[in-house]
């Protein structure tokens, strides 16, 4: 069992507290309410940023002290919405989520992960017809290795997760999101996951 702290209560960070929950963590969900943030985080030994990305790095960077030593696991991608609400671009082209927050947060190892996929599949991988993968970025390879092992416990095989190096590469899969309204626009809100064929 390990002590988790989801911040953000929406449909991504609720339904990661459910799985985690049922899967035997002890998990605490950190609302909007003044100070929530960091009294879920302080207690805990991992932290999910389930926070919509274009206003995470300022949430997180004041968190600072709350998150040294942790695992900051970042399933978000900062990107600025278009008129229909589906992400139009990115916030930080060149860069990534991950990347920012890591530069912020230096005494925090930031995992990315679960970020190329719509929500109902980060916690039920099997659902979908074909295998799916999950990625990971992040500098500290005992974290990405913790990380993995949370995976699995949502479900992934071992063989869907793919470690694609240090947190620069968060910068690939976060870009992964400029297909997701396309593909909602074309196939409708159905459960997808960016897979690489083998």
């Amino acid at each position: 069992m390990t002590t988790i702290a989801v911040l953000g209560n929406g449909r991504v960070g609720g339904n990661l507290a459910t799985a985690l929950t049922r899967a035997g963590h002890e998990v605490t969900v950190a609302d909007r309410a003044p100070g929530a943030a960091a009294d879920a985080a302080r207690t805990a030994r991992i932290v999910i940023n389930a926070t919509p990305g274009a206003g995470s790095l300022d949430r997180l960077a004041a968190l600072r002290e709350e998150l040294r030593d942790k695992i900051l696991v970042d399933v978000s991608n900062a990107t600025v919405d278009g008129p229909d609400g589906l992400p139009a671009h990115l916030i930080y082209p060149g860069s990534s989520l991950a990347e920012q927050l890591q530069e912020a947060l230096p005494e925090t190892r930031v995992v990315k992960t679960l970020n190329t996929m719509l929500f109902p599949v980060m916690t039920a991988p099997a659902m979908l017809s074909q295998a799916p993968d999950a990625f990971l970025s992040g500098d500290d390879l005992q974290a990405k290795q913790t990380v993995r092992e949370l995976l699995v416990n949502l479900g992934w095989r071992k063989e869907w997760i793919t470690d694609l190096g240090g947190i620069q590469t968060a910068r690939a899969t976060e870009a992964a999101i400029l297909f997701v309204p396309h593909v909602i626009r074309s196939s409708g809100f159905a459960p997808f996951a960016i897979s690489v064929a083998r």
